[in-house]
């Protein structure tokens, strides 16, 4: 089947509760776990599924995005068929950017009127988990489906942040739910309900006659969790793949880290003992672009449950639950604890950051302490709802005190 495919890689996400890091870049090209970007974790799994025709259909200041394409996703192989290319909307039907994700495979079924896929796999390029589409891609071809849709198990009682799906005792979808508070069980598991994950695949008769359709209704979002699939459960075979069937680690790790708080968060959870999603997998690499430094080197500093990426230099420090991105600099006597530091930041000596998130190139003076008292004016910060405080990128901090 998998050359009968043809994939889209939703990836024009404004992402506006991340900003400000998304005041610069769109959501997928947000840095994470330091050394990746979130769009790695979608493309390595079609990597290792063995997708390689993939329409990244990107819009939201893409410039961050498409370099990261570029030098980092260039290996495609264009003689044997395969490819990684990018589309702006192309105003080929209207003067119209994406106005929504069933729009955006609307906008560009050109595409699929060319290359003739028997199968369309859309998915979205903002989200942090491994999956094997190869075994979806069976799920689905098994039951004849029309389209399937690949969703995790959720506790009910965090159901209404999710689109959910409810289902029969054959996993056949029977209705969408969007974010509803008394969303429905799954058959047979009580207090546990089906979130929509944004990973799709459909016939390629039934994509393109659906997403037709919602084009031409003018009270649509034109969005498939709200607009598309609830018209489609009613005539046609629609069926939920149970995630984490398809997980090659073995985690059922899946996480759209929407908001600055749950993007935090799933780092945090990367640093314990034993963290829910292994960036260890020898056989399910996350690829991604290696800019050319050299390794870190640490002078006498102490370090706990952190991930320190390539190019940093750390002086006498503590660095204590952190994620420090590349090329980051540590000088003497400062403290980081509970810190995600993007690449290129340069923190000076006795500096004490605790609970912060800082874009790329931020500088942090000499005797800097961000402790307890959050919430400084004047500094030009934001403070999440969970207290931690976002530098937004190139904030030169010895500037700002010095005036």
């Amino acid at each position: 089947m998998r050359g009968d495919l043809l994939t889209f890689v939703l990836a024009g996400g404004v992402g506006e509760r991340l900003f400000p890091l998304t005041l610069y870049r769109a959501k997928p090209a947000v840095p994470f776990a330091g050394m990746y970007r979130i769009i790695d974790f979608t493309l390595s799994n079609c990597v290792h599924s063995g997708v390689s025709r993939i329409f990244l259909l990107s819009q939201y200041r893409s410039e961050s995005l498409e370099r990261h394409l570029r030098q980092g996703w260039n290996f495609f192989h264009g003689p044997l068929g395969e490819f990684l290319i990018s589309l702006p909307p192309q105003m080929r039907l209207a003067n119209e950017w994406y106005r929504g994700t069933a729009d955006a495979i609307f906008q560009n079924t050109y595409v699929l009127e060319r290359e003739k896929p028997g199968h369309v796999l859309i998915l979205s390029g903002d989200h942090i988990y491994r999956m094997d589409y190869r075994k979806f891609m069976d799920f689905h071809m098994d039951r004849r489906a029309d389209a399937t849709v690949s969703c995790v198990p959720v506790p009910k009682a965090e159901a209404g942040r999710f689109g959910v799906v409810e289902v029969d005792e054959g996993m056949r979808i029977r209705g969408f739910h969007e974010k509803k508070v008394d969303a429905p069980e799954i058959p047979g598991r009580p207090g546990w309900c089906l979130a929509n994950m944004g990973v799709y695949l459909f016939s390629t008769r039934t994509l393109v006659e659906a997403v037709a359709r919602d084009s031409r209704n003018p009270a649509s979002t034109h969005d498939f969790g709200k607009d598309l699939f609830p018209s489609l459960v009613q005539n046609r075979g629609i069926y939920a793949f149970p995630f984490p069937e398809g997980c090659p680690d073995g985690s059922g790790f899946w996480r759209d880290i929407g908001t600055l708080d749950a993007y935090y968060e799933t780092h945090m959870d990367l640093l314990g003992d034993a963290p829910p999603f292994p960036l260890e997998v020898p056989d399910w690499i996350i690829h991604t672009y290696h800019p050319p430094l050299p390794p870190s080197r640490m002078d006498c500093a102490e370090t706990d449950h952190s991930l320190i990426s390539y190019g940093c230099r750390i002086g006498k420090a503590r660095i204590l639950r952190s994620v420090l991105g590349p090329g980051v600099e540590v000088e003497d006597g400062c403290v980081l604890e509970n810190c995600i530091i993007f690449p290129g930041c340069r923190i000076g000596s006795g500096a004490v950051l605790k609970k912060v998130i800082m874009d790329k190139y931020c500088r942090i003076p000499s005797g800097f302490r961000l402790e307890d008292e959050i919430g400084r004016d004047g500094l030009h910060q934001t403070v999440t709802g969970g207290g931690i405080v976002v530098f937004p990128r190139m904030l030169d901090l010895t500037t700002l005190m010095e005036k």
